[in-house]
Parts: structure tokens; sequence; C-alpha cells
């Protein structure tokens, strides 16, 4: 009985194959497209949450969060800025916001969604146009104070 079940294991192990011993690769991984993730921009105070489309145009708007604690520091902005719009020489849009569920999915805002907008950057080179316009919250004081 013990040589028969030493047998049959034996004969199960010399069956199966494995690639390490094969002279191909074997690949898993799925090529479309619905599985590639891009990690988003984060840097010290913020993070990238999400890239929403502006239309058919092609153009995004990425939707930034701002700890809750530091949305009152405008080199956090500044930085996240710089940093996501590096390398955009015609378009580039950054919205921001201190918490998490006022993020939008799509670059429409609710209007709960635009009360709780912190910062609202814009530089679109064809219209000539480049401006930070601040939340009153953030900047009670500045011309372009967002109501």
């Amino acid at each position: 009985m013990k040589k028969s079940i030493i047998y049959f294991f034996l004969l199960l192990g010399l069956s199966t194959t494995y690639p390490v011993f094969s002279d191909t690769e074997v690949d898993d991984t799925d090529t479309t497209d619905e599985t590639e993730t891009t990690e988003l921009e984060s840097g010290n105070g913020w993070e990238n949450v999400s890239i929403a489309e502006l239309g058919k145009s092609g153009k995004k708007v990425h939707m930034v969060l701002v700890e809750h604690k530091r949305y009152t520091d405008k080199t956090v902005y500044s930085n996240a800025i710089s940093r996501i719009c590096q390398g955009e020489d015609e378009f580039c849009r950054v919205r921001f916001w201190s918490q998490a569920r006022y993020i939008p999915e799509r670059a429409k805002l609710t209007p709960d969604q635009r009360k709780q907008l912190r910062a609202d950057y814009l530089f679109n080179k064809a219209a000539g146009i480049k401006e930070l316009r601040w939340s009153c919250t953030v900047d009670p004081n500045t011309v372009n104070c967002m109501p």
C-alpha cells in the first residue's frame, strides 16, 4: 500500500509541468488597458486623487486633496501646481479640496462641491489665461476670492 501511494505521488509530480523547467516563460499578465493603472502625483500635504476630462476636448482637470490641517498653507498649492503642470505647455487645470468626500468624479461640479473648493488653477495658453483663484476661506483678502 505504501509503495502505491509513493508511486502515485511520484507520477503526479512528474506529470505536472513547472514553468521553472520549461524553455519558455509563462506570461500571466493581462495586457488590456483596463488593468493598467497609473500612479497619480502626490507631495507634501497634497494628493492628486483623480483626473477628469473636460467634455470630449481631451483636456484634463486634476482633482487634488489637500490635508485639511494645511488648507490655508499656499505653498502646498504652489508645490502641487508646479509638479502636476510640469511639462504642460498648452493647458493645465488643477482644483483643490480639503475634504475627500467633495471631490467629484467628473469635471462638472455640484453646488456643494463648488462651495467646498479651496482653490482653482487654470492655465490655457490658447486663451491667454493663467490664474489661481482662492476660496474666501483660504484667502479672504484676494481679488480672486471665490465666494
